[in-house]
């Protein structure tokens, strides 16, 4: 991985840490800041999903990452701020600064707010739905926000059935011609 890449890799775990923190994976990781113990986004998959294709934001990951970085530059002069210069500048930010930049940038009325909060949301989605994974693969892998929510793993064969009623009483009579993998017919 180039140094590009290394900058660009470095901010946006940084970034998905801010929306979703977690524990650091070793004592020296710069971009997860150690605010909340468990893993947070990144470790539940926040850079696999934000690459994913299907997003609509992986060509512009370089220059979010890049913006973010000039933004956190003007954060940092205007709080008073020396930064750490081997790091990109929003991972040497503290997670009290990284927060108060991201909560400005995804304020109403940012001129780029739509684009941080398309951020945030994939950021959260990684980790409250692992959606760059199949549901069943991902609770099989152990997937950190699946287990934190409860989800439990399907039935043998790969459906998940609920045998309790949340209502304490069954709402309606599945159609007979429901097929046996519970499709309509």
């Amino acid at each position: 991985m180039d140094s590009d890449e290394q900058i660009e890799v470095s901010t946006l775990e940084a970034y998905a840490d801010t929306i979703v923190p977690g524990e650091k994976r070793f004592p020296d990781d710069h971009a997860i800041a150690g605010a909340s113990p468990g893993p947070g986004a990144v470790v539940a998959g926040a850079l696999e999903l934000l690459h994913t294709e299907a997003t609509g934001v992986t060509v512009g990951l370089p220059y979010l990452a890049e913006s973010l970085n000039h933004h956190a530059k003007v954060y940092a002069k205007e709080h008073d701020l020396t930064l750490d210069a081997s790091l990109p500048s929003f991972v040497a930010l503290s997670f009290e600064d990284r927060t108060a930049l991201v909560r400005s940038l995804t304020a109403p009325g940012h001129p780029e707010k739509d684009g941080w909060v398309s951020l945030a949301l994939f950021c959260n989605m990684s980790f409250d739905s692992a959606a760059h994974k199949h549901t069943a693969e991902a609770i099989a892998e152990g997937h950190p926000g699946l287990l934190a929510m409860g989800y439990t793993a399907p039935d043998e064969d790969g459906l998940w059935r609920f045998p309790k009623f949340s209502y304490r009483r069954e709402l309606a009579r599945i159609h007979p011609d429901t097929t046996p993998s519970g499709s309509p017919a």
